[in-house]
């Protein structure tokens, strides 16, 4: 699941459309609104439209490069979509950026496709490791 949802999971369909067209109308009228591209995004996840949701996040990880969250949800929609390479080098990205919820990474079922891959492990453990230096500060 995208870390910026705020919807309960399940929502009624009619909800998640209300949300999509919200969104959708706030956004034609401010393109660079990152908080509602976010939301989008995650609405478009959770009905399912994996494609849609990874126009928005390549949209949001456009306007902010750095932001690890983003590149994570980036591998999220990759991933949903089997589309493994690139969901393992975005999710590799976000780690080298910062991202750090290692719970959350391993819980988490957008990632799925991915778990049989070595390295996906392999970057479970780079995870691991960066926060142990953080813990020793030896880095973020």
């Amino acid at each position: 699941m995208r870390t910026d949802g705020n919807a309960p999971p399940g929502a009624p369909a009619g909800d998640l459309d209300f949300e999509i067209g919200f969104y959708a109308a706030i956004i034609r009228q401010n393109p660079l609104y990152v908080e509602a591209l976010s939301l989008l995004g995650d609405a478009y996840t959770r009905t399912g439209r994996y494609r849609e949701g990874l126009e928005i996040d390549r949209r949001i990880t456009a306007l902010r490069p750095e932001d690890p969250v983003a590149h994570y949800n980036l591998a999220c929609s990759l991933s949903l979509l089997r589309r493994k390479r690139e969901a393992l080098g975005s999710l590799r990205r976000s780690i080298e950026l910062g991202y750090r919820d290692l719970a959350h990474l391993t819980t988490d079922d957008d990632l799925d496709p991915l778990r049989t891959e070595r390295s996906f492990h392999r970057i479970v453990r780079m995870l691991c490791k960066k926060i142990l230096e953080g813990a020793a500060g030896g880095g973020r």
